[in-house]
């Protein structure tokens, strides 16, 4: 019963701009989150809104709690104290809404996860395959679609293997964009790439910023974070320290936390 449900909502949003972009509509809400790994505090008392169609950066030190935090949003890591809703739905246990909050959420990481027995085509269209219910054609179809969007439609017959990291982590967009979602998380992206490689990541994304898909981004990339966020949030310590327009951030840091944190790695 509950697969007809869900599947009959996902065709719907195959339409496209099923994407609810009301400017200012709260797509992610959070309040008085926590979390912890064992006895170790990763999240303190998390609070934050964020509306359909932000682009947000989330920058700070190694092992400030950025990549946990935005994993909570997917409920690959759990939270044990406080509240967070993904476009109305409060994530609990319960596993039929962890499995909606998951299909209207993207996620690209750092590692690219792609299947290497499996051509690029069929690592993108696999979801559509299994999840959506579309058949092969249909899904190959919008495979394609897809990968023309992140400017590789020519590897589509290829294996993983045989891309660049880069290609790589391009077809990893793509395979997320597959599933038409409301809201795309990146844990840094290009943190495994090589710099020549960053640039045609960093294109891609600021692409997708421009067609109004809400984006939450952990980077050190301050160039991208300048150019395309609505918001930058420091970090540290497992706590949301400052957040600002990226012009404010940059030129008018207010915490001392953030102020050394900018100097560093402005500094390379």
């Amino acid at each position: 019963m509950p697969e007809k449900r869900k599947h009959k909502k996902k065709s719907a949003s195959n339409k496209r701009p099923t994407r609810k972009i009301e400017k200012g509509k709260t797509i992610i809400e959070i309040s008085e989150m926590h979390k912890w790994f064992g006895s170790f505090h990763v999240l303190k008392d998390i609070n934050l809104s964020i509306s359909a169609g932000e682009k947000i950066v989330i920058c700070g030190p190694s092992g400030s709690g950025k990549s946990t935090l935005i994993r909570c949003i997917n409920r690959l890591e759990e939270h044990q104290r406080g509240q967070i809703f993904v476009d109305g739905m409060e994530l609990t246990d319960d596993l039929k809404g962890i499995e909606i909050v998951r299909s209207e959420v993207g996620m690209v990481f750092q590692q690219f996860n792609l299947f290497p027995h499996l051509t690029v085509l069929e690592n993108c269209s696999l979801a559509l395959i299994w999840v959506r219910n579309l058949p092969k054609s249909e899904a190959e179809d919008m495979a394609l679609k897809y990968l023309e969007r992140v400017k590789i439609p020519e590897q589509a017959n290829k294996y993983p293997g045989q891309l660049s990291g880069g290609q790589q982590q391009r077809v990893a967009i793509a395979r997320s964009l597959c599933m038409n979602p409301k809201i795309m998380l990146f844990d840094e992206p290009t943190s495994a790439l090589d710099p020549e490689m960053i640039k045609e990541v960093l294109d891609v994304m600021i692409e997708l910023a421009e067609t109004g898909m809400t984006m939450l981004v952990v980077t050190h990339e301050m160039g991208f974070a300048t150019a395309v966020a609505d918001r930058v949030i420091f970090m540290d310590d497992g706590q949301i320290i400052e957040q600002n327009n990226p012009t404010d951030f940059f030129e008018k840091p207010k915490h001392q936390r953030t102020k050394l944190f900018l100097s560093q790695i402005l500094a390379h």
